[in-house]
């Protein structure tokens, strides 16, 4: 395919986009239209609902001021040429479409939790399908706005302002930063809203009063059920977008720095779009292929999604072929194994942090074993298995880098005469392998944000009076979805991974082309013999724990608040444990989101002023630094928590399911204060880190000008 063909197909991204949002939108219609049950079960969902829209209100009118902020640092620079013109406006569309993405995922869980509750009552097989569709709404809508978003505005810089491939692919690798800070708010809020909520409702329902859990006595349990949906689903869905389209335009620049050279710059910048556009159609075919019997345990529930997953990653594996032969060429079918590094890589990480998390296998079991012996050796043995766990991600992601690396050209040896070239090749089979990755991000995110949804469909359950069988089937859904969720998270992650690489390489290629235009002759030293690259190591891995340690106290002095309120409410509040008088629901809700949007500012912030200052301090090789000590500490330290909370978790579950004594034991007590300690790790500081990583390349890309000129090593 000739430049121009390549250069007059990135139509096919609107293609992509229409038909995701299309899939979404027919299967929100399908949601809708199944019954919210009785008049009990539809008055808490609108509790939900009102408590949702509510705190995401106020969360955005926070966000809107740093926006404006932002927006008006942006455009000075511009003024003053240290970035594109059009970085103001893209930070506004990427920051507008990441908030829509997590927006409308939460719209649909809050209307269909208790559709699957109801649905469940039923049969689970319906259940299933209730909370699986409104994760497909999720999931399909993150990709659609993130493939309209890259396809607008390479329309507008292509055929409104005729700017050369190389122009474009710099500029829109610039754009990712306002969907990397909108989902890092709308995580880290979420996150802390959503775990102060859990939290606070355990320690004192469960523990201290010993009443199940969602039960409707406790004034916490309406927060708790608002707080999935604003943080595992509209924060995920904001995560997840911004994860999707940095992969895609961090590609794009390498893209066009490998190929430019070679006559191939379009056809570069076209593949990624292409292989998002074919995930999108895996991806539907892959939904229609989850379904399950009346009588499935844990491990047939979880081998019916992995059908649907599984199926969608290998069509798109299939037809990446034909595709990648057909853009690039015979001659570069090595970018091919360079895609499949990356559709295996995922599913790979699936898999591993499936069995470190889910009770079917041993690490989860003999998790729960430990509670025999205390809360002590719950949380020594939560810690263990979550840093054991890290291996099979650092080895499965290290392999996957290497392989794209080589097979898309690259060469490791110095001595090649044209051996920037093929660097350069290498490191755009590390971005296409993210791409490949995120290829089918549509049902995989649909696995994932089905979680929350029967999360809740099980607490309407539980507060409505519903039968045991139902809310037997709602916690087998409920199980799965604690899986499902890890395995989304560790999906995420390793994405995060790839893309942060491929980001930290944009970056080095922006820096040095500035540095070339500047005509000294001077490029990075990137040695680490470079005190600036040394430090700047030392300042991100700082970064990582610094981060991880302002959003724990985010949840831990929100939680504090909690637990205060509902034991005043247990202490004055006549009739509440008899039943006779409903709590104050509404002041746990109100707590959380006053407590969620203090918290999250300023670990959001230091995301933004922490890579800047250190540029401006340290120059262009002390953010190389700085970047590659969170990537690797960010990586790490997100797979251990969030791996380390989803065994919590399940372990709880497991007990709950009857072993060791079952609900109200004292293995069951030890169980759920490692859960609320696992809590935070996996919904709060783990998810978040993955944005932290990409965050802080975006913001140095953007930056980078200002830095490159003004800096003391200068």
């Amino acid at each position: 395919m000739g430049n121009l063909e390549a250069q007059n197909l990135f139509w096919i991204g609107l293609v992509g986009a229409v038909l995701a949002l299309l899939f979404a939108l027919f299967q929100s219609r399908k949601v809708l239209r199944f019954s919210e049950g009785t008049d009990l079960m539809k008055k808490i969902a609108a509790s939900i609902r009102q408590g949702a829209n509510a705190y995401l209100k106020r969360q955005y009118t926070t966000v809107v001021k740093f926006f404006i902020v932002m927006v008006i640092i942006l455009a000075i620079l511009a003024v003053v040429k240290f970035v594109s013109p059009f970085v103001p406006f893209a930070f506004v569309t990427g920051g507008f479409y990441s908030a829509l993405a997590g927006f409308v995922g939460m719209k649909i869980a809050t209307s269909s939790n208790a559709r699957t509750a109801h649905a469940a009552h039923e049969s689970l097989n319906k259940g299933l399908n209730v909370a699986f569709s409104s994760g497909a709404v999720m999931g399909f809508t993150v990709v659609g706005l993130g493939l309209l978003d890259i396809s607008v505005w390479f329309i507008i810089l292509n055929y409104g302002f005729h700017l050369p491939f190389s122009e474009i692919a710099q500029t829109m690798v610039m754009f990712g930063m306002g969907a990397s800070s909108m989902a890092l708010f709308a995580r880290v809020g979420g996150g802390i809203f959503t775990k102060a909520a859990d939290v606070g409702a355990d320690l004192v329902g469960k523990v201290e009063a010993g009443i199940p859990e969602d039960d409707p006595r406790n004034p916490a349990t309406i927060a708790d059920n608002v707080g999935d949906n604003v943080g595992d689903v509209a924060g995920m869905g904001a995560d997840l977008y911004e994860s999707y389209v940095g992969s895609i335009l961090a590609t794009f620049a390498l893209g066009a720095s490998a190929y430019g050279a070679l006559g191939k710059g379009w056809n570069a910048m076209l593949l990624p779009v292409a292989i998002a556009v074919v995930g999108v159609l895996c991806s539907i075919l892959g939904t229609f292929l989850i379904r399950t019997k009346e009588d499935a345990t844990q491990k047939s529930l979880l081998a019916t999604l992995r059908k649907g997953t599984y199926t969608a990653a290998a069509l798109a594996a299939i037809l990446a072929a034909p595709l990648t032969w057909f853009i690039l060429g015979s001659e570069y079918m090595g970018v091919y194994v360079a895609i499949l590094a990356g559709l295996v890589a995922g599913c790979a990480i699936g898999y591993f942090t499936e069995y470190y998390t889910s009770d079917t296998y041993k690490p989860t079991q003999t998790l729960a074993d430990s509670t025999e012996t205390g809360a002590a050796t719950t949380i020594i043995g939560g810690i263990s298995l979550g840093m054991k766990s890290t291996a099979a991600p650092i080895v499965i992601i290290a392999i996957a880098v290497i392989v794209a690396f080589l097979s898309a050209g690259g060469s490791l040896s110095t001595n090649s005469a044209d051996y920037a070239a093929l660097f350069s090749k290498g490191l755009y089979g590390i971005g296409i392998a993210a791409v490949g990755m995120l290829s089918t991000l549509g049902i995989t995110l649909a696995t994932d944000a089905y979680g929350p949804v029967a999360d809740n469909a099980g607490g309407i359950a539980e507060m409505s009076g519903l039968g045991e069988e139902v809310r037997e089937r709602t916690d087998a859904l409920d199980s799965l979805g604690n899986t499902t969720a890890a395995t989304g998270k560790g999906f995420a992650i390793g994405s995060a991974a790839l893309t942060a690489l491929a980001l930290l390489v944009s970056y080095v290629d922006v820096v040095n082309g500035k540095l070339a235009e500047m005509g000294d002759g001077h490029l990075l030293d990137l040695s680490l013999t470079n005190p600036a690259v040394l430090v700047g190591l030392f300042i991100g891995a700082m970064l990582t724990f610094m981060f991880a340690a302002m959003t724990m106290s985010g949840v831990q002095r929100a939680a504090q608040s909690i637990v205060v309120e509902v034991r005043r409410q247990f202490r004055e509040i006549q009739g509440i444990m008899e039943g006779k008088t409903d709590p104050d629901y509404a002041a746990c809700v109100d707590l959380c989101t006053r407590g969620a949007l203090h918290e999250m500012i300023a670990p959001s912030l230091l995301a933004v002023i922490v890579p800047i200052i250190t540029g401006l301090i340290l120059g262009a090789e002390g953010v190389v630094g700085l970047l590659g000590g969170v990537t690797v500490t960010g990586f790490v330290v997100a797979v251990f928590m969030s791996n380390a909370g989803g065994a919590w978790d399940n372990a709880k579950k497991y007990i709950e399911g009857g072993k060791h004594g079952g609900k109200g034991s004292d293995c069951h007590k030890a169980a759920v204060i490692g859960d609320t300690v696992g809590d935070p790790f996996k919904d709060t500081s783990g998810p978040s880190l993955n944005i932290l990583i990409k965050l802080c390349s975006t913001v140095s890309i953007v930056f980078s000008t200002l830095i490159v000129n003004f800096n003391l090593f200068k």
